[in-house]
C-alpha cells in the first residue's frame, strides 16, 4: 500500500492517505518550542522539556491511536454536518473527503476537501519564536451553487503543565484547572505549582470569535468526544471558564462564503511567563502576508543549513536521502535527542548524556555553535572522578541516574569531532564545571573519563562495565562489580588515541606519550584475551566467563 511520495523540488514528504499505518511525524520548531505534529494534526506541544512545560496533553497508548491534537472543525449551518480539516478526529469516508498532507522542514500542510468546501492549513513555528502558527484557508469551491454558511471551531486540550503529575495526579488536578478569556485570547493558567508563572495562550489573530469554551466538558458534552462534540454537533458555544477539572481552549466563527470565494483564519498556540505579552504576539500574526514571510525564513534557513554538506553521486534518491532528509533527521534528533515522541513520553528520561554525544556527529558541520554549548551542558553533568549522569533535564541542565560504563567517554568522541570540524582549538582550555562545582577545562574533562575507564578495571585488565554499556540491556553484574566490557575497552583505545592528538594541538607533550601509550597496551590487552578468533568477544560477565565467544550456546 503506497502511502506518499517525495516532492524533490520543495524538500517534502506528500501523504496522500490519512489513515497511516502509525502516525506519520513531524517535529516542528528550531530551537526552545517543539511542535510533534502528525499527518493528521496529532500530537502536543512543549517548551524546553517535554516533562515540566508540556502545553498540550496527549493520551498515549489511546484509542482511536494519535488523540488529541490541534483541532481544526468546519460545520455546514443549512445541513448542521460537520468535519475536520484534517481527516481526525472526525474521520469522514475517504470516497467523499479528499486528503493531503506535506511534511516540510520545520513546517507542515494539510489540505482537505468535503462537499465543495476546500481547506489548505499551514503550521509552523517561526524562528525564535516560543509559539505556533496555524493558519487556514477556507475556500468554497467555484463549482457549488450555493452560498456557503459555515462555522469553524478551533480546539486544544491544555496539559496542566507536569505531564507525569498530569497523568497520575488526578485528585490534585481536578481541582486546579484555570482559565481566563481577554479580548479574544485564551489563557491557560492552571498553577501546578504556585511560585510559578506560566501561561499558555491560544487565540485567533485575525478574527473575533462568536463564543469559546474552556471547559472540556461544555465543548465535548458528557458523553461526546473529539469525533462528535457537542459544541460542533450544535453549532453553539457556552462560553465555559475552567476552574478545575480539564481546561481546553476553543473558539467558534461564523462565515459567509460565495462560490469561488476564500477567508483565511491565523491561530496563535504559544508560551509565556509573562501575563501582558500574548496581545502583542497575537497581534503580531494577524496578517497573511507575515506568515508567509515566516514560512520563507523558515525555508531560507534550512536551506542555508543544508547548504553546509551535499553529495553529488549517481543515485538521486541517495543524494535527497543524505542531503535533505538524514540532515533533517540529524537536527531533529539533535535537538531533543530521545527526549519526546509518540513511543517516548517525555516524561522521565530528558537528554541522554551518550545519545546527545553521538548525535552531535551528524549536525556539527551544520551550526557548529551549538554543539559547543550542547559539549558544554554534558560535561557539566560530569563526575569530578570522570563518570557522568546517565541524563540529564534540558530545562534545569541537572543530571540524573548513573552507573553506565561507557557515557563519559563518548565526550571523547564530540569534542574531537567539534575541533576537527572548527579548528577551535582554543575550546579545550574553556572551563567547565563538575557535577559538584570543582571547575576543570574541556581537556582536562576528557581526561578524567579516560582515567576512570583504566582505573576501573576487571580480573581480564578490561574496564569494568557497571549497569551496561552502549547495549543498555547488557547487565552482567549481579550483586559483583566484576563484569568488563570489550566494547569500552575499545572506545579506551579510540579516545585515547584522539587525546594523544588534541595534547599534540596545545602541545602537552608528555600527554602525548602518555595517551598514544595507553591506547597501545589496552589494544594489546583485548587482542590477548577477547580476540575469539573469528571475532572478538563482547564481554566478560561477573563470573569471568566470556559473553559473545564461539564457545557460548547462543
Amino acid at each position: 500500500m503506497k502511502y506518499g511520495y517525495f516532492d524533490k523540488e520543495n524538500k517534502e514528504y506528500v501523504i496522500t492517505k490519512p489513515d497511516t499505518p502509525l502516525p506519520w511525524i513531524n517535529y516542528l520548531g528550531c530551537e526552545d518550542y517543539c511542535a510533534l505534529f502528525s499527518n493528521t494534526a496529532g500530537g502536543y506541544s512543549f517548551v524546553k522539556d517535554p516533562k515540566e512545560r508540556r502545553l498540550l496533553r496527549y493520551r498515549y497508548n489511546n484509542i482511536p491511536m494519535d488523540r488529541g491534537g490541534r483541532y481544526l472543525y468546519l460545520r455546514d449551518n443549512k445541513t448542521n454536518d460537520f468535519w475536520s480539516a484534517s481527516w481526525q478526529p472526525v474521520l469522514k469516508d475517504a470516497k467523499e473527503y479528499k486528503y493531503e498532507c506535506r511534511h516540510g522542514l520545520g513546517y507542515s500542510i494539510i489540505k482537505s476537501e468535503y462537499k465543495g468546501v476546500s481547506t489548505k492549513t499551514t503550521y509552523l513555528v517561526p524562528l525564535g519564536e516560543n509559539l505556533e502558527i496555524w493558519m487556514i484557508e477556507v475556500k468554497a469551491e467555484p463549482k457549488v451553487t450555493q452560498p456557503k454558511e459555515l462555522s469553524l471551531f478551533s480546539f486544544v486540550e491544555f496539559c496542566l503543565w507536569d505531564a507525569l503529575n498530569d497523568m497520575t495526579d488526578y485528585q490534585y488536578n481536578l481541582n486546579i484547572g484555570e482559565t481566563e478569556v481577554k479580548n479574544n485570547i485564551i489563557y491557560h493558567l492552571s498553577r501546578y505549582r504556585v511560585e510559578q508563572n506560566l501561561v499558555t495562550y491560544f487565540a485567533c489573530a485575525n478574527a473575533a470569535a462568536k463564543g469559546f469554551d474552556t471547559q472540556r466538558k461544555d465543548f465535548m458534552g458528557n458523553y461526546g468526544d473529539w469525533s462528535r462534540p457537542r459544541a460542533v454537533i450544535e453549532g453553539k458555544m457556552n462560553n465555559s471558564l475552567a476552574g478545575g477539572w480539564s481546561p481546553v481552549g476553543s473558539q467558534m466563527f461564523n462565515f459567509k462564503l460565495k462560490p469561488g470565494e476564500t477567508k483565511t483564519f491565523i491561530f496563535v498556540l504559544g508560551f509565556t511567563e509573562d501575563i501582558d505579552e500574548p496581545p502583542a504576539k497575537v497581534g503580531k500574526y494577524k496578517e497573511p502576508q507575515t506568515i508567509e514571510q515566516e514560512l520563507l525564513k523558515l525555508k531560507k534557513y534550512w536551506e542555508t543549513n543544508l547548504g553546509n554538506f551535499s553529495v553529488n553521486s549517481e543515485d538521486p534518491d541517495f543524494d535527497l536521502m543524505v542531503n535533505t532528509w538524514n540532515q533533517y533527521q540529524c537536527r531533529t534528533t539533535f535537538n531533543w535527542s530521545r527526549s519526546a515522541s509518540y513511543y517516548e513520553s517525555g516524561i522521565g528520561r530528558g537528554m541522554g548524556f551518550r545519545d546527545s554525544n553521538q548525535d552531535t556527529l551528524g549536525f556539527v558541520h551544520m551550526i557548529p555553535e551549538k554543539v559547543k554549548e550542547r559539549i558544554i551542558d554534558l560535561a557539566s553533568n560530569q563526575f569530578e572522578d570522570g563518570s557522568a549522569y546517565h541524563q540529564y533535564s534540558p530545562l534545569t541542565k541537572k543530571g540524573n541516574g548513573s552507573g553506565y560504563g561507557d557515557d563519559h567517554l563518548w565526550l571523547t568522541v564530540s569534542v574531537p569531532a567539534y575541533v576537527k570540524e572548527t579548528g577551535d582549538i582554543r575550546f579545550l582550555e574553556t572551563t567547565v564545571p563538575f557535577v559538584a562545582g570543582e571547575k576543570g577545562t574541556v581537556y582536562e574533562h576528557l581526561a578524567r573519563a579516560i582515567h576512570f575507564s583504566t582505573t576501573h578495571i576487571g580480573s581480564h585488565g578490561l574496564p569494568k562495565i557497571y549497569f551496561a554499556d552502549w547495549n543498555d540491556c547488557l547487565n552482567l553484574t549481579h550483586g559483583k562489580e566484576g563484569a568488563e566490557s570489550v566494547m569500552i575497552a575499545q572506545m579506551v583505545v579510540y579516545g585515547a588515541g584522539e587525546m594523544a592528538k588534541m595534547a599534540e594541538l596545545i602541545n602537552k607533550k608528555d600527554d602525548i606519550k602518555k595517551y598514544n601509550d595507553i591506547a597501545t597496551k589496552l589494544s594489546r590487552k583485548i587482542n590477548k584475551v577477547a580476540w575469539d578468533g573469528g571475532w572478538y568477544m563482547r564481554a566478560f560477565d561477573q563470573d569471568e566467563e566470556p559473553v559473545g565467544s564461539s564457545k557460548n550456546k547462543e
